[in-house]
């Protein structure tokens, strides 16, 4: 495994505290986002704390510099639609912005039922929309990824553990029934998928079944299928946010992270140095 250093976006949050210790345990050199320094006293002593915030995108560019890998797990829920957008896809954009073309590998947690758009979560903040948003920029973005869209949050019983990995959303209950999973494990999900080749570019939702936790995620990853190089969602999603009906900032941003990858590989090709203009014709 590789040492990386890994900067965690809600790090100080139920699920954002466990990827702490989680990347701490595996070797990880781990850097925390907290919104004032005294949220830092929740956490260990071995990680860097950078005072900042996801909605601040001034404070993103010191938190990035010098890191191999980021895991978001920001929340906005109960705040409205407008902190949803802001912290679910700004927060997301702006990241993006502030790693440019550095091949940083992210791990993005949104959750399971994200394609589900008529239900009474979204219908009151539209957290599943921004979340799904902020994934396709992401793919857009041609960096290193992993999406996890975890089900309920500690809804398992003490005998289920048996980590499943699906592709498609199809649940859409919007209970525990859609599936249900350990905070510790989601954080086990997210970090183990920084060093594996397996889950890289692939989106799945995370349940947990009746049975022992796995000793190897690996296997869990490889199966997977890697969403398309050109796609806005991920495998098998349903095709219900058409671009044509998103709001116009959405569609540009989109649009323009797509660009920004081609520019990207082309500098790739041509050893250009990151950041250059590439002449078109």
């Amino acid at each position: 495994m590789t040492k990386l250093k890994v900067l965690v976006f809600g790090a100080t949050g139920s699920i954002g505290r466990l990827v702490v210790e989680e990347a701490l345990r595996s070797h990880h050199a781990v850097r925390a986002l907290v919104r004032n320094s005294g949220m830092a006293t929740r956490l260990s002593k071995e990680v860097q704390v950078i005072t900042g915030d996801v909605t601040r995108p001034d404070t993103l560019f010191p938190a990035v510099d010098g890191i191999d890998a980021v895991v978001v797990t920001v929340n906005a829920d109960g705040q409205g639609k407008a902190a949803a957008e802001a912290v679910y896809y700004r927060g997301v954009r702006d990241l993006l912005g502030a790693i440019g073309s550095r091949p940083v590998r992210i791990a993005l947690m949104t959750s399971i039922g994200v394609t589900e758009r008529n239900g009474p979560y979204n219908r009151t903040n539209e957290g599943h929309d921004w979340k799904r948003r902020a994934e396709r920029l992401l793919r857009a973005s041609g960096l290193p990824y992993t999406i996890v869209r975890p089900g309920w949050f500690d809804y398992n019983a003490p005998d289920q553990h048996r980590l499943t990995f699906l592709q498609g959303d199809r649940r859409h209950a919007g209970d525990p029934s859609d599936g249900v999973i350990a905070r510790r494990q989601i954080a086990e999900v997210l970090v183990g998928s920084l060093n594996s080749a397996g889950a890289l570019r692939k989106t799945l939702e995370l349940v947990a079944e009746k049975g022992p936790a796995p000793l190897d995620l690996e296997p869990l990853f490889s199966v997977l299928q890697a969403d398309a190089a050109d796609a806005f969602d991920g495998t098998g999603d349903l095709a219900n946010m058409p671009l044509g009906q998103e709001p116009a900032h959405v569609r540009d941003e989109l649009m323009h992270a797509f660009r920004h990858q081609e520019r990207r590989f082309l500098a790739r090709q041509t050893n250009t140095p990151a950041g250059t203009d590439i002449p078109k014709g």
